[in-house]
């Protein structure tokens, strides 16, 4: 319909369809579909002996075959491709699933707002993770390491094959950022005395800036990019071809949000004073974003905690007992802090970032957005705060090597 008879600004994908329809013109496919299709449908047939369509490919085909009214949902019935899929139960999430998926071996960390997946090869994963999925909640999987080709990934390995690349180097203590040969930030990944010092004669906290990301990624690391594929966590949602995965399946005239993969590396800060900053500081993406932890490294040299030392600073953060338990396991690496906040909190954690810049004689722009300028790390203090004075808790995850963090777009976190 004309803008002047649309109430609605096409929000939603019903809308955007419907609003889209009187532009399409269905092609000359058998199947008579306006778009190439978002993914294999197998061998099923239709009463035509047709291929069955896809999910979006229906509801466009629908849409611009009964020219469906915009106040009027298209009643859509598409047979699931996963079979067995449980009966959905709001309930599931508040009573522990225990009954449902007793096949699954998992658990519930941060009181019940993280999923913890514990066996990585278990086929079923992905029926427990829609429930969690469709209420916005994070999830760990771990154990990712274990399918992954280790040698790869070591930072002596990636130095000797990509040290001559040049590549931005975040300072993460005051966010200067720097073009330098990538060699000389893997020479001190685990090696203090070969970091770079600052005015003090500390030893820089230092990050690679997304290096490399996307396209980049593929062309420059392919047999890391393989590894990396394979060994994604619930491929039905992660995998670049995972039928769930609606993002990559997204029509040409959508505009894609960056997909990755980027390779995210940084120093720990064991060997810096200041144990108040971050690698990452508190931000959101826009997108659904799947993290592995595929190398940890132990660093050495003066001033770096040693491995107990490294322990208490975990164990002074407000952790899960699941957590606690962990990191007494002398199999499992810890490897990274990660502080996790649910979308709807994001107005009320940017107000006080506002009130904290102001407290501190920060000029406070009205343009200003301290979580998309990513200017803040939220350190134990101010979290006490935020708890204490907005009503907003912290989910503290430890994550350890081959352990996989998968955040809902919207989602804050900091690492």
């Amino acid at each position: 319909p004309p803008p002047s008879q649309n109430n609605e600004q096409g929000s939603t994908l019903r809308d955007l369809l419907t609003t889209t329809a009187g532009k399409l013109r269905l092609g000359s496919t058998d199947a008579g579909i306006a778009f190439a299709p978002v993914y294999s449908t197998g061998t099923a047939s239709g009463k035509s002996g047709r291929s069955m369509p896809n999910i979006l490919d229906d509801i466009i085909a629908s849409v611009v075959e009964n020219k469906i009214p915009p106040n009027r949902a298209p009643k859509i019935n598409v047979k699931s491709e996963i079979k067995d899929e449980p009966k959905d139960d709001g309930k599931c999430i508040q009573d522990d699933c225990s009954k449902l998926y007793s096949d699954i071996q998992y658990s519930w960390i941060c009181d019940k707002h993280v999923l913890w997946l514990r066996d990585h090869k278990n086929n079923n994963n992905w029926k427990l993770f829609k429930e969690c999925w469709k209420q916005g909640r994070p999830v760990l999987v771990s154990g990712m390491h274990k399918k992954m080709n280790f040698s790869l990934w070591k930072a002596e390995s990636i130095s000797l094959d990509f040290g001559n690349q040049q590549a931005d180097i975040l300072n993460c203590k005051d966010s200067v950022i720097s073009n330098t040969n990538v060699k000389e930030f893997w020479d001190g990944f685990e090696d203090v005395s070969k970091r770079q010092k600052i005015k003090n004669g500390e030893a820089a906290l230092l990050k690679l800036k997304d290096w490399p990301s996307g396209e980049d990624f593929k062309a420059m690391m392919p047999a890391r990019y393989e590894d990396l594929l394979k060994s994604l966590p619930l491929p039905e949602y992660c995998s670049p071809e995972g039928k769930l995965n609606l993002a990559s399946h997204l029509p040409g005239f959508f505009v894609r949000p960056d997909l990755g993969p980027r390779l995210c590396s940084a120093y720990g800060v064991a060997a810096t004073k200041d144990h108040d900053i971050g690698t990452t500081n508190l931000h959101i993406e826009v997108s659904d974003v799947v993290n592995i932890l595929v190398y940890v490294g132990i660093a050495k040299g003066n001033g770096v905690l040693s491995k107990s030392g490294v322990l208490k600073k975990f164990e002074e953060e407000d952790l899960d007992d699941l957590l606690r338990k962990r990191l007494k396991d002398s199999s499992e690496l810890p490897g990274a802090l990660w502080h996790i906040y649910a979308g709807k909190d994001a107005d009320k954690i940017r107000e006080f970032l506002q009130k904290i810049a102001k407290e501190q004689g920060l000029e406070v722009l009205p343009e200003h957005d301290p979580i998309r300028d990513q200017s803040w790390y939220v350190n134990k203090k101010l979290r006490q705060r935020l708890l204490e004075e907005y009503g907003v808790k912290t989910c503290t995850v430890i994550q350890f090597l081959g352990d996989a963090i998968i955040l809902p777009a919207g989602a804050l976190h900091q690492v």
